[in-house]
Formats: structure tokens, sequence, C-alpha cells
């Protein structure tokens, strides 16, 4: 049958409409909106009547929804100003996926299929004017439609029941004219150029001798846009011309070292294009020696360097990954798509590569998000509206998969009002010995494995490729999709198997292009059978199978023999994978669908990648002041820096950072805002390297460096001052540059043949390749986007650069002030008004810092940027609020910029030296003493911090303090478990992302772990892993329910899922069996979840309803940062080792972290001593403060035990810390529940 649910969170519980109201009214003004309402709507297909009371189980959660009926729903509507939004079809929908997940785990009927809308509800007295403002707002006809409720269910959402078309071949296309051609040209919607159609007409015409399918059309223009072959960068520069630039000495000097560079590499015979430029200093430290960390293989997808990682004191030969991508096009029109599918997109490349990638920076260009949304451009999606959306979807995605954000950054310019930049980078990490890197040969079989393939995402590469119109935004929906970030979850999972990863020969991941690039490309003969690839739903013929570029996809080859083996272990981990295609002698790519061959191209012309273009090439001037020569208004030293302090490229982004999961991986080396008060930002991305088994204190350092306004100026100064900016922040946290290696990202507007467009690129790459020459440091990767304009209005020359390095935990710095008395210096850089880069002093700057770290130790320090010794100084007191007393710098020395200064402290005076100037000292006090001027420190960080509280808010008004709970020394279960080694079960569900550093947690302290997937491939797949869990369990002394993921976009979640398999009667069962002979059981967050869904917590069992409910935070929205929680009950084995009043400094990561309670059970809990720890302020007092309590959870309850302790759920991240992390938090973080439990289950040693 066919069956509409109408849900909606019952009134204490609706923080997510909550949120929404103070939005709208934030953003559009609407004085007249009073009440907002959120109505989950799900459609529901092929339902049997008997799984009808196990459906509500899964989409409604007692206490906090509620059911409305339909006709009363219906009567409601016909009174409420509403409209409901769906997803187009084809679009991946999660919350419907987490539905028929939820389905699966109850073991509901797979026919079963699920259909949503989100129905939003005002005031009935909103007029139809400012409905249709908040619908103009909310409503993206790029990937949904308006849902008329008032029509019948219609299946039409997930299903296309109509046969697929056939692949027809293009008639007479070998006999068109030029006129008819560029006809067709223009109906098929083709992004290529006349001249390749017209090369394409050549070939088939003489070379193959027939008429090519839609489908090869399609592929060839696939394969050959900007997007995947660089064609733009890849244009001959028959001229370059910079004679008219008031910079042409400094150009013309690295253009004859890039002609030098050319020569040395021996290859004078290519065309000069701007990938040459981008590349060359990379290729000559190859030939002269100076790169041989590099890994140089046929798999090109991402930089591979060779280092050496400890691993429990022993180095190992390692491969260190990383790789930047933007999803520009696709984030501009879908922000939340976009974004989400730039981060899975980013970890495929380095995931192809075997790396597990662990570490992420996001950086982002937006034009003005605090602008009035009526000024938004005609067919524009508002810059606010982008900024949010896009980093709630940039986050959903890497939050999911495992993924650690700890650096984000968004830049405001208004040329990004054209095309915004959202671009990623990623660090993975492989021990060298995993990665086998061979040539497939003939007879060799291709795997795809992950996520079926869907209409979503054809025509993404060419999308990408286009320049933007007011017709693209209108068109370009099947161009953009939504990623499942638990897909890939799971193939990381996989591919941290050496046996997996030593089967596999070649792989590619599935970027742009779909089948026809990801599997055309790991061989030159191919045959791919298209009817083999696993679609979402019927109805895709072989042209949408070809080019999808459907998200979580890879390919591998490998061995004949090795195929099944590899399957089966991909099964294990719950990833489909399925041969779809196979190695072949003859050098074609084939692919055929329902018996017809509709791709049969050969390699030699495929890889011509189309005509190569022509351009020539001339630098121009912008005409625009120089931004490294400001001038500041030096007549009121306090109101010039508060101005400085609240630019929006300087002004402090916490609250967007606190958007991101900054500690997931146990690897988080700086958190993004340090000290006590987390609110100094860090210079760079520092993870430890994750390594499966044991400790490392070998971490990376991701650093970069942009400015859009240098780089609007003068492209060449831009891409230059990048380059030292991503080295200077590398050097501020304690990297050496000379181990340095750099990846560029280039994004410029579309260049159309024009020579002065064409200039621009071509100054940027000249600068990098004299920034790279200066310092020695090449670049070895990076990425190109050139279609960066919306009519008359173009994206300003941009060339981010990015910097990595190895380095040791113990020599990483961070910026923060530490203590009063410390004594501060500034390595400088003499100001030029010649715009001559001060090349020799920054390098000495470099060494000079270096010297001063090794011998007397630097305790915090701050590269200085745009704005200036004032912004360093500033953030650097704003962590741990210390003030300093500022001498010996003049007022236009502390106001402008000087990038490769640097400002550091010491514990004792240096020794005078020209190298660097003693500029104050640091104060208890929080204030700066600058002559006879005074300034509070507050003062300063408000102006830092006010900028972006409308639209990412760091405070929230806090709602008191609430009483400690008193201790109460009550007696707990007295453990009659005693094995020589305990075993600690932690199942992995769809979902999970903290099963490996719960798993290090506990065997740092002495147990054994197993990591168990819950696989559900098919039903067989889930009874199989039914039972493999009971056994475990039988087995186990310690049972952990591992955190996961959570979304608004879920019925269910991590935590629901494993409450829902914990509610299955024969789980039931073995869990109290497992209670019943002492096992002790711990959740942490989504595992908490779990507990308190099962009754398990608070009451120690199971019970179908209870007065405990953990659910969204107050603010309605992901928040992650450091809390600290105080323990006020230590009766449990979980705390038996920790004193009442002890404190501890955690992470905190979640969406849905609110503990929220009745007083009555509040009472009891307290009474019984149930209350393990509450989150408490700097002076240790309970609190409902959100800036301490994020969640703003009930009572500030953090944890609570079961009556007898036995049971732990807690919110925050104990297992997330090791020796060597969150170095710039002040404080006790390593909380020792994990070895209080293992010792309460060990035998002890006599």
């Amino acid at each position: 049958m066919k069956r509409r649910f109408y849900i909606e969170s019952t009134p204490r519980y609706s923080t997510e409409a909550a949120a929404l109201l103070s939005e709208l009214k934030k953003a559009l003004n609407i004085q007249t909106l009073s009440k907002v309402r959120l109505i989950q709507v799900y459609d529901l297909f092929d339902l049997a009547e008997k799984d009808l009371d196990r459906v509500r189980t899964a989409l409604i959660q007692p206490v906090r929804d509620q059911e409305i009926d339909e006709s009363i729903m219906m009567a409601e509507l016909a009174k409420m100003p509403h409209f409901t939004i769906e997803w187009l079809p084809g679009q991946y929908d999660q919350r419907a996926y987490s539905a028929e997940l939820a389905f699966k785990v109850l073991g509901i009927s797979p026919k079963t299929q699920v259909a949503t809308a989100l129905l939003y509800g005002f005031n009935h007295d909103l007029s139809a004017e400012d409905l249709q403002k908040i619908q103009d707002y909310l409503f993206n006809p790029i990937n949904s439609r308006l849902k008329d409720l008032t029509l019948p269910i219609n299946e039409s959402r997930f299903i296309d029941r109509r046969e697929p078309k056939k692949v027809e071949k293009i008639k007479d296309f070998i006999h068109m004219t030029d006129s008819k051609l560029t006809e067709f040209k223009l109906q098929m919607g083709l992004a290529m150029e006349f001249e390749d159609l017209k090369h394409i007409q050549d070939y088939f015409k003489n070379e193959e001798n027939r008429n090519p399918t839609e489908t090869e059309l399609l592929v060839l223009d696939t394969y050959w846009s900007d997007h995947c072959r660089h064609t733009t960068f890849e244009t001959a520069l028959q001229t370059i011309d910079f004679t008219e630039s008031q910079f042409k000495e400094q150009i013309q000097q690295a253009y004859e070292d890039y002609l030098a560079l050319r020569r040395e590499t021996g290859i004078t015979e290519r065309p000069e294009t701007l990938m040459d430029m981008a590349t060359i200093f990379g290729r000559y430290q190859r030939k002269t020696g100076e790169l041989a960390d590099m890994e140089v293989s046929d798999e090109v997808n991402a930089c591979s360097v060779r280092i050496n990682v400890d691993v429990n004191g022993v180095d190992e030969p390692w491969l260190l990954m990383f790789k930047n991508e933007t999803h520009n096009h696709p984030t501009e029109i879908e922000p939340f798509g976009g974004a989400n599918t730039c981060v899975g997109g980013a970890i495929r490349d380095p995931l192809s590569g075997r790396a597990y990638v662990y570490q992420g920076m996001r950086i982002t260009g937006a034009g003005n998000v605090l602008e009035p949304v009526e000024e938004t451009l005609p067919n524009k999606i508002p810059q606010r509206r982008i900024s949010k959306v896009a980093t709630q979807g940039n986050s959903a995605y890497a939050n999911q998969i495992g993924g650690t954000t700890a650096f984000a950054k968004e830049y405001i310019h208004p040329g990004f009002v054209a095309k915004r930049m959202e671009l990623g980078a990623v660090v993975g990490a492989v021990r060298e010995d995993y990665v086998v890197r061979e040539k497939p040969v003939a007879g060799d079989l291709i795997i795809l494995l992950g996520a079926k393939t869907g209409r979503d995402g054809v025509g993404a590469a060419t999308g990408s490729s286009q320049v933007q119109t007011v017709e693209t935004v209108e068109t370009a929906g099947t161009d953009v999709q939504k990623g499942c970030a638990s897909e890939e979850r799971k193939i990381l999972r996989l591919f941290r198997k050496k046996e997996v990863t030593t089967l596999i020969k070649k792989s590619n991941d599935f970027g742009a292009g779909g089948v026809s690039v990801a599997i055309g490309e790991l061989a030159d003969g191919v045959y791919v059978d298209l009817d083999k690839v696993p679609t979402k739903y019927p109805g895709l013929n072989g042209t949408d199978l070809a080019i999808s570029e459907s998200q979580e996809r890879m390919a591998v080859v490998v061995a004949k023999e090795n195929a099944e083996r590899f399957i089966e272990l991909a099964a294990a981990e719950s990833v489909d994978a399925v041969v779809v295609a196979k190695v072949t002698e003859d050098p074609r790519l084939v692919l055929e669908w329902k018996g017809h061959k509709i791709v049969d191209i050969a390699r030699s012309f495929l890889d011509t990648n189309g005509i190569r273009k022509t351009a020539t090439a001339k630098v121009v001037d912008s005409n625009l002041p120089s931004p490294l020569l400001q001038r500041q208004n030096l007549d009121d030293i306090e109101k010039t820096w508060q101005n400085i302090l609240s630019d929006v490229n300087i002004a402090s982004q916490k609250g967007m950072n606190q958007s991101f999961d900054s500690t997931l991986g146990r690897s988080t080396v700086l958190l993004p805002y340090g000290g006590k008060c987390q609110a100094t930002p860090a210079e760079a991305s520092i993870q430890k390297i994750q390594v499966a088994e044991g400790e490392t204190q070998t971490a990376a350092i991701l650093a970069h460096g942009y400015n859009p306004y240098i780089g609007e100026w003068s492209p060449f100064h831009g891409a230059a001052y990048a380059v030292i900016e991503s080295l200077s922040r590398l050097v501020a946290s304690g990297g050496d540059p000379k181990r340095a290696r750099l990846s560029f990202q280039e994004y410029f507007e579309r260049l159309d043949g024009v020579p002065e467009r064409f200039g621009k690129p071509v100054a940027a790459l000249l600068g990098s390749i004299a920034a790279q020459k200066a310092f020695n440091v090449p670049s070895i990767g990076g990425k190109d986007s050139m279609s960066g304009t919306y009519e008359e209005i173009n994206v300003p020359p941009t060339l981010v650069s990015f910097a990595v390095v190895p380095v040791k935990t113990e020599d990483v710095i961070s910026p923060e002030f530490k203590d009063s008395g410390h004594y501060i210096y500034l390595l400088p850089v003499k100001e030029d008004v010649t715009d001559r880069i001060p090349y020799e002093e920054i390098k000495r700057n470099f060494e000079v810092f270096e010297k001063i770290h090794r011998q007397y130790k630097i305790y915090a320090a701050s590269s200085v940027r745009q704005g200036g010794v004032a912004e360093s100084l500033a953030m650097m007191s704003f962590g741990n609020r210390i003030g300093a007393n500022i001498e010996n710098i003049s007022e236009h020395d502390l106001f402008r910029p000087q990038y490769g200064a640097f400002v550091i402290t010491t514990r004792q005076a240096l020794p005078e030296s020209e190298d660097y100037i003693a500029i104050g000292t640091t104060l208890s006090e929080y204030r700066f003493d600058y002559g006879q001027i005074t300034i509070l420190g507050s003062t300063l960080q408000a102006a830092a911090e006010d900028r972006f509280e409308k639209i990412y808010p760091i405070y929230q008004k806090s709602e008191g303090f609430v009483p400690k709970v008193e201790a109460r020394p009550l007696s707990a279960v007295k453990n009659h478990l005693a094995v020589e080694k305990p075993q600690v079960l932690i199942p992995v569900f769809e979902g999970t992302h903290s099963e490996y550093d719960t798993a290090k947690a506990f065997e740092k302290a002495g147990a054994t772990t197993n990591l168990l997937p819950i696989v559900m491939l098919t039903e067989a797949d889930y009874l199989a892993s039914i039972l493999k869990f009971k056994e475990a369990l039988k087995l186990s002394e310690i049972f952990v329910l591992s955190s996961g993921f959570a979304s608004t976009e879920e019925p269910a979640g991590t935590g629901s899922t494993m409450a829902l398999f914990l509610k299955r009667p024969e789980i039931q069962k073995a869990v109290e069996n497992f209670l019943e002979k002492g096992g002790l059981l711990l959740g942490i967050n989504a595992g908490f979840h779990a507990l308190v869904k099962t009754g398990l917590l608070p009451y120690g069992e199971y019970r179908q309803e209870s007065e405990l409910l953990l659910t969204t935070n107050q603010i309605g929205e992901f928040k992650a940062q450091m809390v600290t929680t105080e323990v006020v009950n230590n009766h449990s084995l979980w705390f038996a080792t920790n004193s009442i009043g002890e404190e501890h400094h955690l992470p905190f990561a979640a969406l849905e972290g609110r503990v929220v309670l009745t007083e009555e059970l509040y009472e009891q809990l307290k009474e019984r001593g149930q209350i393990a720890t509450q989150y408490v302020d700097h002076k240790g007092r309970a609190t409902l403060d959100l800036t301490f309590n994020p969640a703003l959870s009930d009572y500030a309850i953090e944890a609570i035990t079961s009556p007898n302790g036995q049971i732990l759920g807690k919110m925050a991240h104990s297992e997330r810390y090791e020796e060597g992390l969150f170095l710039n938090i002040p404080g006790n973080k390593a909380q020792t529940i994990f070895e209080n439990a293992v010792a309460a289950v060990t035998t002890p040693k006599i």
C-alpha cells in the first residue's frame, strides 16, 4: 500500500524551526513573521500493513515527535500560509536513504521505498508577499521542486518506469557542412569548441568510416572538457607581452627563468602553456634530484611524497598524499550539494592512491555575506544563503565521513559574486608497503565499488567548464549532486586493509565524467559492460551510465584470479563491488549497452584531447592601488586597530569554524582556535599521521596563502605572496620550509582567447615560479578552474598556495600568548615602495626563526599578514586573554602589511641582534599599553568577533547557572568479570565514524578490540552480522557504541540506527545476558543516544519510553569546540580513579548533543548519583551558558550512568585525546574512563 506520514517535533523540541525563524528574521527582515513550523512528509510505497507499527518506530521518536493525522493536516493547510519542497527526481535524498536504512535494521521488506518532502508553515497573518520572499530564499529549483500535498501520492520522485531510450547514431554527422555542424553543436549543448567537433567529424569520417553515437559525442565532450583535460591550461601561448606592465622587469626576469628551466629539463620543443608554467619547477627539481622524495607513478590523482613516520618509536616508510579541489560551479547553483561533494571528490583522489585521508582544510571565496538579501542580483542566490548552506553541506559530508576539518577560512571579495570559490584541500597517508603500482595487462578485470549510479551529475564536468549565465542557472539541474558520505566512509575503511590494497594494480576515482573517464583512464584498451553497472533506479540509458558523475564510486584493476577475493573483502565492509570491465590488448575504449557498442573509440584519438588551442597573452596593469602599501589613519590608534580587526578578511570566523568537527580521528595537534577561551586562530591545519596500530609523534602541517585583493591588483604579486604566506604560516607552526611541498589552486575568469585575460594567469604563474625559485620549494600538484565569470562580473585573479610538510609534534608552535612576562619580538620585513618582493629578507626571517626556536624555544608565533603586527598581537592575545605592553615600533609599522614577518614570544630575553626587534612583553592584565595609549583587550576582541555574529554567531545569551550536583557515595556494581586481556566489542554501523579512535583508546589502556561491521548489502548479510555480533558479545567484557553522524536530514542518524538494532529481540536478549554477567557498556555521543532510546540509560534496563531525551542543540545547528567537564560522582567503575571535582577539557562535536529531562527524573538521578559529569565554566560553575555548555543541556549534564554504574553514556569525546594533541588548549585533557574500565575487568597481576 501507499501511505503518507506527517511528523512534527513537539514545541519543546522544535529547535530547527526556532533557528529558521531567527535566520529568516535576520536575513529577510520580515516584521510580521512570528511562527515557523517544519513538518516532515514521508511518502511510503509498497508498504505492508503488518509493518505499519515498525515504520512508526523508525520515523517517530516518542516524546520529541508527533504524527499529524492527514485530515487534520489538510484542514490546517487550508488556513496556514505554507509551501512544501521535495527533491527533484534523481537527486539524492538523505532523509529517505536513512529511513530505508532504518527499515532494513528492523527487518521491514526492502521493497518499501520512501520519498520525503519538507512542509514549511507560518503564522496565519503572514502576507502572500512575505510568504513569496521566504519561498524565494529557501527554494532552489536547481535541485528541488514545489510539492502539492492535495494531489495523490506520486511514485515518480524516484522511479522511472519508462523503458530507457535507445542510443542512436547521429544521422549524417560525417557529412554535415560547417554551418550544419555549428547548428548541431548548439542543439546538443556541447561544451567543446567548434574545432573539436570538426576534429571528431574528421576522425569518424576518415578513421571509423561511420557516424558516431550520441554517447560517443557526449563522452568526448566530457573527456575533453576543461574540467577533465585542462584545455585552457594546455592552450599553446604563441606570444607573451608584458611590456606595458609597470612590473615588466620582475615579470621579464621570471619569464627568462621559466625559459631557462625549460631548457634545463629538455622540453623546449613543447609549446609554452599555463600547465607547463605550473609544473616546470617541480619537473626541474626532479631532474636535478632535489625532489627525490616525490613518488612518481602512472597514478597522478594526488601529490605523493615519501616520509618516515615513527610508530611506537620505530621509523617506517610511508607515503604522504595531498590534493586540492574546487567545486565552484556546483556550489554556486546548489550550495549544499556542491560543497558536499567537494569534500568527497577531494578525498577520493588520494584515497584512490590507497591513502587513508584524515585531514582537511576549507578555503572559500564569497561576495559580501552581510549585504541585505534584497541587493542580490537577479537569478542569483543571496551570498549569505550560499555561505551558510555551503558550510552546512561541506561540514555535513566531512563530519559524516570521519574527516577532520581543523582550518576553515572564507575570503570576501565582490568578484566572487560572479561565482563562488569552494575549495578543499586534504591530506592522507599510507604505509609504503601497502601500495602496489603495476601496469594493467590484457585480461585484468576492473571492479566498480561503492555507490550505485544515477542520473545525478550527468553533465557535471562540462557544466563546471562553462561560464555561468542567466540561462545556465536555469537549466543546470543535473550538473550537481549530493553525496552519501557513509558510502565513502566504507571505502575508506576497506582501503585501510593491506590485503585489499595489495590486490590493486591501479585505481581511479569516479570524478567528473563517470564511467567513461574513471574506467577509461585505467588502461589503453578497456571494454566496459554498462549493463553490469549497479543503478539507483530503472530508466537509465547507456549515455547516462557512461557519463553520470554519481558520487562515492571507485574503479580498481585487479588480476583476474584476485577479483573474487577482492569482492569478498569489499562485502565484509558492506561495500558493493562488481566486475564491470576488463583490460584488452586492442587500445580502444569500448562501452557496450544492451548488446550494442555505444562507444568504440581509438585510444590514440582520445588522447589528442581535441584540438590544442592557441592564444596570445598580454599582461596589463589593473590601475588599482597596492594593498601592500595601504595607509592607515593614525590619528586614532584604537579606532584604527578596531577597523583592521573588523575587516571582513581579518575578523574572527570562529562561528563558521565551529560548524566543522575539528577533533575527529584522534589526530588534531592544534584546534582551529586556541587558548583557554578558544579565541586565537591557528596558523594552519596540523594533524598527526593516523597510524592503524600504536602511536606516532609525526604530524603533517597543511598551510595556505591567499589574498584576493593583492591578486586583483597584480596577479604576479598575488601568486608570489600566496606562496610567501603559505610558507610563513608553515614556519610559524614549527615546520621546516626547506622540506615543504606546494600545490596550487588557480581560479580565473573565462579567458575566451582574449590576450589581456590570458595575461592574468600567465602573470600569476610567473609569480609562482619566482617564489618557488627564491625559496627552492617546488609545487608538485594543483588544480585549475577557468570559468569564474557571470555576465560582466569576474572573480579576482586567484592562485591559492598550499604548503605541506611533516613535523614532530614536539616542534609544533601555536600562536596564542602562553603567559605573562614573556618577551615579544618582531622579525620584520622592511617596507619597499618599488614593489620588489623582499625574498632575501623573508628567507633570513625563516632561518632566524628556526635558530631562535632551536636555541631558546619560541612559545607563541604568528606570521604577519595584511593586518600587520597589530593583527598578530591582538589575535595572539585573545585565546588566553593575556595583554601586552608594546614599544619600539612606529604606528605605521604597527599597522602596515608585512608578509614574511613574524611576531614571536620567548620566556627569556634574547641577545640584541639586527635580525629582530624587541617590541614588548606580555601582561597578565587583558589590555594593550602602547605609549600613552591603553586599549582594552575585550574592545579589540569584540571588534574581531562581532563582524560575522549575525550570520555565524559565537555567543548566545546565557541562561545562567545551575547547582553543582553533590556526590553520592554509593556502592557501584561489584564486578565479577576478570580476564587476563579484556576484549572490547565495537560494532560498526552505517554512519559510525569514531570506531578507530575508540579502539585506540582501549588498546592504549591494555585491551584488545574487535571492530565488527554490521553488513547490510543483503538480508542474508545482515542476518549473518547479527549472528556474528551475538557471538562476539559473548566473548567480550566491554561493549562500546562508538560515535557516529547525526543530521537534521535524517529520521534516525547513527544513534537511532544503533537503538533499532539493539531493540531487535535477539539482540536485546544478548545485551541483557552480557549485562547479567557483569560486562561494562559505554555509549559516546551517538552511542549515548542509542542507550537513551533503549532505556538502558538512565534505567539500566530496556524501557519502551524514557523521561530522558537527547535532542538537537539549542541553536539548531552542529557545534564543535572544546568543553570543560567536572566529575561530580565517581562511584561507577568508569570513574573509579577520578576525584570528585576533577576537571577534563574534552572535544564536543554534535548536532544532537542536548540532554533534556524532567525535573522529577533529574532529582532521581541526582539522588542515585547517576549524574557523572557536568559542563562547567572557567570558574568551575555548572552552567547554562552556550559558551561552555554548547548544546544547552538541562542541568549542565554531560554524562550519566546506570543506577549501578555499569553503563556509561556521555556526549564529549574522551576517546579523541592522546599525547601530542590539542597543544593549544591548556588543562587536563586525558580522561581515564578507558583505563578504569579495562582495569575493572582485568585479572590482577600477582
